[in-house]
């Protein structure tokens, strides 16, 4: 299905669209930046209304959302292209790929609706690829699936425009931003987008009461300094020290395979020092690591026993510590 845009400024003939912080301004016939809007007579037209590439039930978990409905099945959906170039992309199959993708399949919202009926989940996640250049399906699938009391999440690069976040948190419930670095020559390089807008972007839709958590994944010689992971942990407290991090392990991968895996060491580095600034922080792509498992921030009681993407214990009494009585951040239920 061929959509208008919900989100552009018609300029004489060109088109600027307002979905993500690139802003493309597109001339007759051309395309935005994520393959996907397209300028035609002056409108902007969107080609991926719909359009899915990849389909599962996930626990919400492996999103990776640990204080977010924890223990709930996640149905997850992901589309084609991106609006980032990233050469270490995990999913570059999809995120790289355009509209003539051999094993896209069309669904409405009204479809989204039924299969999460059909596969008994809680919620749905857009991921895999970028959400927010599904802006439109995104909306209109979650406006359906809150009024019947389902959860909602985007799993985002967090280049989403202030417009874009404006309409969708309405029916949004939470987010995990992939923070891929904190240095803007990695972005201007490696990502072709910029920190910046990256970080007004987080902020943003924490200020419109989106659940905030955050990723980082671990490169090698990239972004991997003490003083950048202290400068990234710092800018998370400044906007809530309660906020979950997830440094996350990095595998080669497409046009990084140059690059070896994380060192459990510099992981276990990375988390040492954002503890000293957050209250929550996590390793990712390490199995069996204590740092899969929550601790009250107050006391340092064991919360959550994890085990990968599954939990093995649950202390929690409510969003609040057995031990200490300290009320933790957590969302343990969704309103519609």
């Amino acid at each position: 299905m061929i959509v208008e845009s919900y989100l552009y400024e018609k300029l004489n003939g060109k088109v600027r669209c307002k979905t993500c912080m690139h802003y493309c301004v597109l001339s007759e016939d051309k395309w935005g930046i994520c393959r996907v809007r397209k300028n035609e007579n002056g409108k902007l037209m969107v080609y991926n209304y719909g359009m899915v590439s990849s389909i599962a039930v996930d626990p919400i978990e492996k999103k990776p959302f640990h204080h977010f409905m924890p223990g709930s099945r996640v149905l997850s959906f992901g589309g084609v292209s991106c609006n980032f170039r990233c050469a270490h992309c995990q999913n570059y199959e999809i995120s790289f790929a355009d509209l003539t993708f051999p094993y896209l399949r069309e669904l409405t919202p009204e479809d989204v609706l039924e299969m999460l009926k059909e596969r008994n989940a809680d919620g749905v996640a857009w991921t895999y690829n970028e959400p927010s250049i599904w802006h439109e399906f995104a909306y209109d699938s979650n406006k359906l699936v809150k009024e019947e009391g389902y959860y909602t999440t985007y799993v985002t690069n967090g280049y989403l425009s202030f417009e874009a976040i404006d309409e969708i948190s309405k029916y949004l419930d939470a987010a995990n931003v992939d923070v891929k670095a904190f240095n803007e020559e990695f972005y201007r390089k490696i990502c072709k987008a910029k920190l910046e807008k990256v970080l007004e972007a987080v902020e943003y839709l924490y200020k419109k009461g989106v659940f905030i958590e955050i990723t980082y994944l671990v490169i090698p010689d990239l972004n991997d300094k003490r003083e950048e992971i202290k400068s990234f942990a710092e800018w998370v407290a400044g906007i809530d020290k309660r906020i979950p991090v997830h440094f996350s392990r990095f595998h080669p991968d497409f046009q990084m395979l140059d690059k070896n895996p994380t060192p459990i060491k510099t992981l276990e580095m990375a988390v040492e020092i954002a503890k000293e600034y957050l209250d929550y922080v996590y390793i990712g792509n390490v199995w069996g690591h204590k740092y899969e498992d929550t601790f009250c921030p107050n006391c340092g009681y064991l919360l959550i026993d994890r085990h990968g993407f599954y939990i093995v214990k649950n202390n929690l009494k409510g969003d609040r510590c057995p031990n200490c009585g300290e009320k933790q951040n957590f969302v343990l239920e969704v309103k519609k």
